[in-house]
């Protein structure tokens, strides 16, 4: 009998104490970095509380025993501090935008885009009120504010291209969007170029709208995600998709028309009035289910393979980088898989994109 059970026990201890040595190796808390918002006091993250609420995030991490560490970023400074934040090894994930992980990444491969938001913003341009500006050409050797190395330079970059002029047919104000709102409203410059915060302007009588990307090509929308630190990745694999499903489900559940009014009042509105996050949502080419496609579609790799080369140009990285070790789509394959929602989002195939078609 001893002979028989010996065996058995030396492949079972083995097993036991690898499920024990992962439990112990999990990370007490998750550090997640976002935009941060102050509305009436309360402190709210960008994408934050649906993620929690209707992702189930929470509930999962505190089921394993980790909490959720929110590090908070300022909306005029995201890129800077998401990227110290990584540098310095004080982030595991964000969510941000395009162009600054681009940056971070040119040093040296730090973190990868593991869940997509989807085609998630428009980006404007705004005129002062009494602007006889009726189009971008109206605009040449006129002051344009534009805060460079943003996600939004990508769409102000491919408009200038589309009409045949360059950056050089401009005068660059490179501000923060708060001060390049006030700028156009004291008439300091003579357009300003951002996101939706742009219906604020004309509602406050002081800015109109010439262009937008709303019925531009799905790639020129403003395009990120959930990106994760390379180290955590590699250590953690198997919590990192533990919190890329929540994400990916959080999309779906956002996604569908029937809870579009209650994601628009409850989780769209922690910065900016329901009338402007309505009028930002209205009249677009894409629709509101595939806004919040997490899909490694072609609109995705041509948006990044834009702005890697755009980067180049504008002279914002040095080195190239490698767009397979900026995308990584197993973790929303996966849970695709998991959610059953494989073939929920209409998109071209992610192994066929992952080859560069």
């Amino acid at each position: 009998m001893l002979k028989k059970i010996l065996p058995i026990l030396a492949i079972a201890l083995p097993i036991l104490s690898a499920g024990k040595t992962f439990a112990e190796d999990l990370p007490k808390v998750v550090r997640i970095a976002a935009v941060v918002y102050n509305i009436a006091g309360k402190t709210t993250y960008l994408n934050g509380q649906v993620v929690l609420t209707e992702g189930g995030l929470e509930q999962t991490l505190k089921d394993k025993g980790v909490r959720i560490e929110w590090v908070p970023a300022s909306h005029s400074a995201v890129g800077p501090i998401i990227n110290e934040g990584f540098a310095s090894g004080k982030v595991d994930f964000a969510s941000y935008g395009d162009l600054p992980p681009i940056i971070l990444n040119a040093s040296k491969p730090a973190v990868q885009l593991v869940a997509p938001w989807g085609r998630s913003g428009n980006s404007y341009l705004v005129v002062p009120i009494k602007s006889t500006a009726a189009s971008l050409e109206d605009l040449k050797g006129k002051r344009i504010a534009l805060h460079r190395g943003r996600p939004w330079e990508i769409a102000f970059a491919n408009l200038v291209e589309s009409k045949g002029l360059s950056f050089k047919d401009f005068k660059i104000v490179n501000v923060n969007p708060q001060v390049g709102a006030s700028a156009l409203a004291s008439g300091s410059v003579d357009a300003f170029f951002g996101l939706n915060d742009a219906h604020l302007l004309e509602d406050r009588k002081v800015g109109r709208i010439i262009w937008s990307t709303k019925n531009s090509p799905p790639d020129w929308k403003l395009m990120g995600g959930l990106w994760a630190s390379n180290d955590f990745v590699k250590r953690y694999p198997e919590l990192t998709q533990v919190i890329v499903t929540a994400y990916v489900k959080s999309n779906y559940w956002t996604s569908q028309d029937k809870n579009k009014d209650k994601y628009i009042k409850q989780y769209g509105t922690n910065a900016l009035p329901e009338s402007v996050v309505r009028r930002d949502y209205d009249n677009d080419i894409v629709s509101w289910k595939d806004r919040w496609s997490p899909m490694y579609d072609q609109a995705l790799y041509e948006h990044y393979r834009r702005a890697i080369s755009y980067a180049r140009e504008a002279s914002l990285i040095r080195s190239e980088v490698n767009i397979d070790q900026l995308l990584n789509p197993h973790f929303v394959e996966q849970a695709l898989k998991q959610l059953d929602l494989e073939h929920y989002w209409q998109g071209s195939a992610l192994k066929a994109e992952r080859k560069g078609v």
